[in-house]
């Protein structure tokens, strides 16, 4: 795939609603906030914010200038946005962690738990990594979380329940890696890229973690604002091809200085 230039990039993610007027309602994105802030740990996804954020006013502020979303608080319904020179100027910071990955060997993990929208952004990141000399970390076998299996497909470690690969927001999927790995006394991944509780939960645990998250997900930015993440990336991490993608994903290795794989 041709690498887009950063306002190629832009007038893609508008295009196809990765960013700018996103699928994903103010209605959801502010319900979110408001049960984040009121402790819901399930919108915690896997960090401990104890009650440093307590005002759901606070939490909007963070997204509205991590992610883009609409600063006004009396903008309660309709359309909400993500910023798209956000979204780039993110995956640029994501680049810098990549390449620095890259450059030292590192031990790297991936994980979604939006299989049916980001599991070949991160397939590709990955065999681009190894590619560079990163070793790709394998999972231990035979991990049980949230009443599924856990295990790898294409390099990425999933949740699977009932042969379906599953939507999950959960961080025990990649509290069972992290210990499984301890059990067997291997060392612990050093860069975790992810998104939703597998990220919150190694960024949690002390690991460098890159992660994916959508407006109504604003755990992983507040984590990126209290340093717990090196990165958040804000955009709809599920549109409705996931081939829309592919330019994200190019832009990204590129800018890392990685070579994509087929």
């Amino acid at each position: 795939m041709p690498i887009p230039s950063r306002a190629e990039l832009i007038d893609h993610l508008v295009r196809t609603r990765i960013a700018g007027d996103v699928a994903t309602p103010r209605e959801n994105n502010l319900d979110h906030y408001r049960k984040l802030a009121n402790g819901d740990r399930h919108y915690w996804l896997g960090l401990e914010l104890g009650d440093r954020w307590t005002d759901e006013q606070d939490v909007l502020a963070v997204m509205a200038e991590r992610c883009g979303v609409v600063d006004d608080p009396e903008h309660r319904s309709g359309q909400d946005t993500i910023d798209p020179a956000l979204t780039v100027d993110a995956l640029d910071r994501t680049a810098t962690v990549l390449r620095k990955a890259a450059e030292a060997g590192q031990r790297v993990l991936f994980a979604t738990g939006h299989p049916g929208g980001l599991l070949d952004v991160h397939r590709s990141v990955a065999a681009a990594l190894r590619a560079a000399g990163c070793e790709i970390m394998v999972i231990p076998p035979g991990l049980r979380a949230d009443e599924g299996s856990v295990f790898q497909f294409c390099d990425v470690a999933v949740l699977e329940r009932g042969a379906t690969l599953w939507h999950t927001h959960s961080p025990m999927p990649m509290a069972a890696i992290l210990d499984g790995l301890a059990h067997q006394g291997r060392p612990l991944p050093d860069l975790v890229v992810a998104d939703h509780g597998w990220a919150g939960c190694a960024g949690q645990r002390g690991i460098d973690a890159v992660g994916f998250a959508d407006c109504n997900d604003p755990a992983l930015f507040l984590g990126e604002a209290e340093g717990t993440l090196a990165v958040t990336v804000p955009l709809d991490d599920h549109v409705v091809d996931p081939r829309y993608y592919d330019p994200l994903t190019a832009y990204l290795i590129d800018a890392a200085g990685l070579t994509a794989q087929p």
